[in-house]
């Protein structure tokens, strides 16, 4: 780092305390490249170098996300009034209560309600007079005219029983009682009793808590990482070392400008109700990295799921057991297929020097003891704790991973190409994708 500081011996440096690099006689330098450095053995074991091959295989990403539990919206019902009139009574006093399908919510005074009722009790009573009618256009007629008003009722809110209540007692009804829509918890009152309504007022919300939604920022530097229908693990702070799965079933198309993320949605199965929304969650998915820098899954390798409900995975093309849609290709979604899957050459993440524009390694020469050569290269990707090679090495090379910087530092004493150095042959750096990850 300062190379003014020269000592007779080792020892660390007096102004920023690294320790110093021996300086070789380089007798021989005629014969060295303008990237390479010798070093003596003693200087390396000073240094602490070592050194690994670089290897062709597979290796896997993984992304770590945090966000929180959300209410499934498809799984939302709001509980609204069909006809003005007036609240008498919500059998409901309180958010929070868990409600069943068809339980009395609302007792609805409502004078539209009542002229409907009538006006079914006067077309039945004007049937039953016509019934002795020889004319057959009047009969059709009048029986239409109850149809009419039996389906008004019904569009007011009125179940069948209810209608055929008030057909056999042919005396109508003031008020309304309003069953819950489905099965769930009160999240939100929005009424109070006595107040006055009006078509389309929202009286309650009601939520199904057995699904429910976890929503993940993802960094924009992790989205290649990141596709429709991965499997996804976290934990919440109230159950540690509880695991929760879900898979990804839709990544936000558009990204926040302020946090630099995008939200990542994952549909989780909550039969048990333990996942509160609000909850903060950490998650973690894991991607298995192929050439390219592409994302493998062997789970859903030939498989076909559907592009609304990520938990429907076939074998065969067909329709969604939910929606109805058609099945796709997973492949479609940008997994790489079976048959296109090849290892990537990859180095240690502690391996290259990166500069911001440009990447660096030291490379070992095995049949020349103690040179190592400097060597740009074009990285890209990385993956866990590797980087992706695109251009420079060859697998079975040997990269330096530990004592890199002092073997740079003493190119730098020696006047020679190093990470410092500006000057870089065109298209050799970190790569678009590696400046993501820098």
């Amino acid at each position: 780092m300062h190379p003014q500081i020269q000592q007779p011996g080792p020892g660390p440096c007096p102004l920023c305390g690294m320790d110093l690099v021996p300086v070789t006689d380089q007798g021989d330098d005629e014969e060295l490249g303008p990237r390479e450095l010798k070093l003596s053995a003693k200087a390396e074991k000073l240094a602490e170098v070592a050194v690994v091959p670089v290897e062709q295989r597979f290796v896997t990403s993984e992304v770590r996300m945090v966000g929180k539990v959300e209410y499934d919206e498809t799984r939302l019902a709001y509980l609204t009034a069909w006809v003005p009139g007036r609240l008498d009574r919500l059998y409901v006093d309180y958010t929070g209560v868990p409600v069943q399908k068809g339980d009395h919510m609302v007792y609805l005074y409502s004078p539209e309600l009542l002229a409907a009722q009538e006006e079914l009790i006067q077309a039945l009573a004007t049937a039953k007079q016509i019934g002795k009618s020889d004319v057959s256009i009047i009969k059709e007629r009048t029986l239409k005219t109850v149809d009419a008003t039996r389906e008004k009722l019904r569009l007011l809110g009125l179940t069948s029983e209810q209608i055929q209540e008030i057909e056999q007692n042919e005396k109508p009804k003031d008020h309304l009682t309003i069953y819950s829509p489905i099965s769930g918890t009160v999240i939100h009152k929005n009424a109070q009793e006595g107040m006055y309504v009006k078509t389309g007022t929202r009286i309650y919300t009601i939520a199904d808590l057995s699904h429910v939604w976890v929503k993940l920022d993802a960094y924009e530097s992790d989205l290649t990482w990141i596709h429709y229908g991965q499997n996804i693990s976290f934990e919440t702070e109230a159950y540690p070392g509880e695991l929760f799965h879900g898979r990804i079933a839709f990544i936000d198309p558009i990204l926040d400008p302020k946090t630099r993320t995008v939200k990542v949605r994952v549909n989780v199965d909550n039969s048990n109700e333990s996942l509160k929304p609000g909850m903060f969650v950490r998650a973690v998915v894991q991607s298995q990295v192929v050439q390219g820098g592409k994302t493998f899954s062997p789970e859903l390798a030939g498989k076909w799921i559907s592009p609304m409900h990520p938990e429907i995975i076939k074998d065969k093309p067909g329709a969604c057991d939910i929606c109805g849609m058609p099945l796709v290709k997973a492949e479609s979604l940008g997994y790489v297929p079976a048959e296109s899957r090849k290892a990537p050459l990859v180095i240690p993440a502690s391996a290259p020097l990166l500069t911001g524009k440009r990447a660096v390694v030291y490379v070992k020469d095995p049949n020349r003891k103690g040179i190592y050569e400097g060597r740009e290269v074009l990285l890209g990707p990385r993956a866990g704790h590797h980087y992706i090679v695109e251009e420079g090495l060859q697998a079975g090379e040997l990269v330096v991973v530990k004592g890199t910087f002092k073997i740079d530092s003493a190119m730098q004493i020696m006047a020679k190409p190093s990470m410092m150095t500006t000057a870089a042959p065109e298209g050799r750096g970190v790569g678009e994708r590696g400046k993501e990850n820098l």
